[in-house]
Formats: C-alpha cells, sequence, structure tokens
C-alpha cells in the first residue's frame, strides 16, 4: 500500500459523524494539553473555557487513537504543509486537486471540505457576494464631471470612493478616499472594518477640515452611502457641487478606480505581501499611502510626487 492509499483509504468501523465530533474536540484537548504544558495554566480554567468537562479530557489523554483519527491527523498536517507554501490561497476543492497530484491518490473533496471547516482552514481569496436587492436612493444626482479629468488649481474637482482588502483570516478592511484631480494625490482617507455610512461621512468631514474654505466638485459613484441624506447633508453645508457616475459606469470615476488599481498592484498584490493581520494590513497600506504621496514621482506631473505639485502651485 502507498503512502497516499494509508492516508485516505477509509479505515475499518469507519464513522463519518462519530470521528468527525472526534476530532472537532480532538483540537480542543490538543490546545489544552499544550497551553498547561507550556504556560502552567491550570486545566480546570482551560477547559471551562473550552467548553469540555475535565474528564472528557483526560479520558482523551488516556486513549488510544483509532485508525482514522490517525489518517485526518496526517491529512491535516499536509494540508497545513500546503496552505502556508501557497499562502492560504486555496479552498477545499483546489487543496484537494493539489494533493491528488502530489500525492498520486485521489483525495475525496467531502472528507477534506469537512475537516477544513473543523479546524477553520479557509481560503483567503475574495469570494463572490451574496447578491442582494439594490436599496432605493435617496438622492441622485447627474454625471456633471462627465469625465472631464483636469483641472486647472487644487481642490477644483475631487473624486471619492470605497475598496476593500482582506487580511489572511479572511478579516475585511474598508478604504475610503478623497482623490484631487489637480496634483493626484489622496487628500484624506479613512481606513475601517465597516462599510457603512460613518466612514464615508468622517473622510469627506475630514478632507474639508484639511483644506479650510475648499469648495470643490465632488463625484462618486452611486453607493448607499453617497445617495443618502448625510451625505447630501454635508455636500449642501460645504456649499459643494455633488456628481455622480451612472449606473454601472466604473470609467466615469476612472482616476479613482485607477489609483486603487496602482495600490493593489503596487502593494496588495505583490508576490511577497502577506498581511497575518488586520492591523498588518492597516500599516501597509497607511504606509503606501504616504509613499504615493510625498514620494512616487509622475510623469505627468512633471516628474514631481502629488504633494511636491501640490506644494508648487500653493
Amino acid at each position: 500500500m502507498t503512502h497516499g492509499e494509508c492516508l485516505f483509504k477509509k479505515a475499518p468501523g469507519h464513522r463519518k459523524e462519530g470521528s468527525l465530533t472526534r476530532v472537532r474536540y480532538a483540537s480542543r484537548f490538543q490546545a489544552i494539553q499544550e497551553l498547561q504544558e507550556e504556560q502552567g495554566f491550570p486545566v480546570q480554567a482551560l477547559c471551562r473555557i473550552a467548553g469540555v468537562s475535565r474528564a472528557a479530557y483526560y479520558k482523551w489523554r488516556k486513549r488510544t487513537p483509532t485508525a482514522e483519527e490517525k489518517h485526518n491527523e496526517a491529512l491535516m498536517v499536509l494540508v497545513r504543509e500546503v496552505q502556508t507554501r501557497v499562502r492560504g490561497i486555496y479552498g477545499y476543492r483546489r487543496m484537494a486537486q493539489h494533493l491528488t497530484r502530489e500525492l498520486g491518490q485521489p483525495v475525496n473533496r467531502k472528507r477534506l471540505y469537512r475537516l477544513m471547516k473543523i479546524y477553520d482552514l479557509q481560503a483567503v481569496i475574495r469570494r463572490k457576494k451574496k447578491r442582494s436587492p439594490a436599496a432605493s436612493p435617496q438622492h441622485v444626482e447627474a454625471n456633471k464631471l462627465n469625465r472631464n479629468f483636469q483641472a486647472s488649481q487644487p481642490n477644483e474637482k475631487w473624486l471619492t470612493d470605497i475598496t476593500e482588502f482582506v487580511d489572511a483570516t479572511g478579516r475585511k478592511a474598508f478604504l475610503s478616499t478623497v482623490f484631487d484631480l489637480y496634483d493626484k494625490s489622496i487628500v484624506h482617507y479613512e481606513i475601517s472594518p465597516l462599510n457603512n455610512n460613518q466612514l464615508v461621512f468622517q473622510t469627506m468631514e475630514q478632507a474639508l477640515r484639511a483644506c479650510p474654505g475648499a469648495q470643490p466638485m465632488i463625484h462618486s459613484d452611486r453607493g448607499f452611502q453617497y445617495t443618502s441624506r448625510g451625505f447630501k447633508a454635508i455636500v449642501e453645508a460645504h456649499g459643494l457641487d455633488h456628481s455622480m457616475s451612472r449606473v454601472s459606469r466604473c470609467l466615469d470615476n476612472g482616476p479613482m478606480e485607477g489609483f486603487f488599481g496602482t495600490l493593489k498592484c503596487e502593494e496588495y498584490y505583490l508576490p511577497y505581501s502577506f498581511y497575518a493581520t488586520y492591523e498588518d494590513l492597516v500599516k501597509a497600506i497607511r504606509r503606501y499611502i504616504r509613499f504615493y504621496n510625498h514620494q512616487r514621482y509622475q510623469e505627468h506631473l512633471n516628474g514631481l510626487t502629488p504633494i511636491e505639485y501640490r506644494n508648487q502651485a500653493a
């Protein structure tokens, strides 16, 4: 019998549900054992936190692992090794395909799906968004900008939008920005784990505070934040002229989309870029925007950075 056959053939006395239950609690018991041995935490407290009884834990310590438990443990060792190599981008389908090629033996997708779910191993790549009914906009404006992306002075025309990023744990970070068409600078940005009205309102208010007296045309898409009464109130309170992209016309906000593409190509999608936590991801975004505004020379700005070009106008 080959190594692959040993790992993936069903063990005698196979009981799917009972085995998975044992695996699920085994991960808790394993954590309790490691914390008790390495950190000296009391078993009783650890069991209470993990939601298991001390009797069950000590029974597990004395157990003789079944053949199927050994198969599952060996399989998950391989899965973790592969996930580390590919930086977490494999889901259970691609993982099964990869292991099948690597081991020369078919790996059961359903089995792999159940085990990866129990051990909380998920792909970090973007998933298809669930479609939901579009909300009725509270306020809509015409496309007054009309793709005229030229500006003769700072704070004449601003663009705004939101994009999202995901860290290695699957936690999202939403970046809301205000972009000046004159010097291609990021006037202000905010990052939040929530994509809500408050994120957009705070971005806009802080951008206006950073540029006292500015009354630019502000162009956005028709996202729910920008069509809300709250955003309209900010626009009216500061005497701004609001312009909106047409439905499904992302090119109406082209330079803003272009900046997001540049950020992701030059930072987020780099082969060596890996963001283990939300905080790591936020730091990387902030670092890149500082670099973009102050150090990234642009040919169409006469070889200056956005901030140098802006200061030159001032």
